[in-house]
């Protein structure tokens, strides 16, 4: 089977390197993908949301499958691009993928079923916004409706926080279009974890967990970022409340797609917060997560491969979906000043120096001058140990990190430390 990897980032490149792995891919190819992908894959330059580019290459290599990284291609309809053209697609349509890219689409959804989430209005309008924030009391989370790169929510206690994560959205416009709309939620309490399964439009995998770190500080202070880090490990949650969230949730979910004539197939995740009263939902993700798949893959013991063409081909039941009970724990290098301003185009070095148990996924690097790898992003590289517990694998990932080199180089010191809360 010849695989094509849509996208760059260091999702894509855990993505390709688990590709690569499988005995059912001849080859595995990346579009875009970046300089240390060249590696495990052969490289195309472009943009993810070129069809038609990617067509060519398609065409070109004999390509079979592709599996889709990033939410934008999804969103602006890559299934749908090909879904009469020899080529499956991992990945939902781009109907499928609101929700995701519509956070009212998910939660009107989530109502219909009945699934717990917490409660929330939305707004079209800035001032209705406001009006209703001037009576309210509570702290509350304001979301954009739409994609926003992971960075699209604003936790607000105050009035003062509130009615600036309104201005910023829907006045400062500072997600475009994405702002048009917001729903603003109750703030409500507990671990957060993210469950992830595949789907065949009709099915649901066996279910993987991770908990990842969106604040950019330690002891999660700061803003939100695309993530800082994340782990998984059997364990996060038993086996009882795993099977409550895919009976419950995610499968209820995937059938109720098909019920509406939007049938949905690729990797679904749901975040979770896991309050008293039980698992609510607060977001559906219609991919893999950045940096969730760099922890997760590691432990996934069939040939992704097979898995991924089964669900393009709606026969998911026919592969087999295991997981290891191994532990994995991903830190997230940066550039300093991300999520904000950073400078880029420093050179990285010590990527060469392996060591067992441990992986480096990269993302926001390029080739400068001399051929040497340089930055070229906010979110650098991601380093992993996968080990048999969730401290070994830390200590791993943490001894690796610190081999890793570059001008401005930032990262959160407490990865896998605790389970992350909101």
């Amino acid at each position: 089977m010849r695989v094509l990897v849509v996208g760059s980032g260091a999702r894509e490149h855990a993505m390709a390197w688990k590709l690569s792995l499988g005995s059912e891919s001849e080859a595995v190819h990346c579009f875009p993908g970046n300089v240390i992908m060249s590696g495990v894959c052969s490289t195309y330059r472009g943009d993810p949301s070129d069809f038609e580019t990617i067509e060519e290459v398609c065409f070109s290599k004999g390509i079979d499958l592709i599996a889709v990284g990033p939410e934008i291609p999804l969103s602006a309809g890559i299934a749908d691009y090909f879904s009469e053209k020899e080529v499956k697609v991992f990945g939902p349509t781009s109907r499928a993928s609101m929700l995701e890219s519509s956070k009212s689409f998910a939660k009107d959804v989530l109502q219909e079923l009945n699934i717990p989430s917490p409660k929330h209005h939305i707004f079209e309008d800035s001032k209705e916004a406001n009006k209703w924030i001037s009576k309210n009391n509570t702290p509350v989370v304001i979301k954009a409706d739409g994609l926003a790169a992971g960075k699209g929510v604003f936790i607000a206690d105050t009035k003062e926080e509130q009615l600036n994560a309104v201005s910023s959205i829907m006045s400062k416009r500072i997600f475009g279009k994405s702002g048009d709309k917001i729903v603003i939620e109750e703030k409500i309490e507990g671990p957060e974890i993210s469950v992830f399964v595949f789907c065949d439009g009709s099915n649901i995998s066996d279910a993987v967990v991770a908990c990842d770190y969106k604040r950019i500080g330690d002891g999660d202070i700061g803003p939100n970022t695309g993530g800082m880090g994340s782990y998984s490990s059997p364990g996060i949650i038993s086996d009882s409340q795993l099977n409550e969230i895919k009976d419950r949730i995610l499968s209820p979910v995937v059938k109720h797609m098909a019920k509406i004539g939007i049938p949905y197939t690729g990797v679904l995740y749901a975040g979770l917060m896991l309050t008293n009263s039980g698992p609510q939902v607060l977001e559906f993700n219609c991919r893999f997560g950045d940096p969730e798949a760099q922890v997760i893959l590691p432990r996934l013991e069939s040939d992704l491969s097979s898995v991924m063409y089964s669900c393009a081909e709606g026969k998911l039941l026919q592969t087999q979906v295991s997981w290891d009970d191994k532990a994995s724990v991903g830190v997230v290098l940066a550039s300093d000043g991300y999520p904000n301003s950073f400078e880029t185009g420093f050179p990285v070095t010590g990527l060469e120096h392996n060591s067992p148990g441990t992986y480096v996924f990269c993302g926001g690097v390029t080739q400068g001058e001399d051929n040497r790898v340089v930055t070229s992003g906010g979110r650098v590289l991601t380093v992993v140990g996968h080990a048999n517990n969730i401290q070994d694998a830390r200590d791993l990932s943490y001894a690796r990190a610190e081999s890793i080199k570059f001008t401005n180089k930032f990262n959160r010191k407490d990865i896998g430390s605790y389970m992350r809360t909101a």
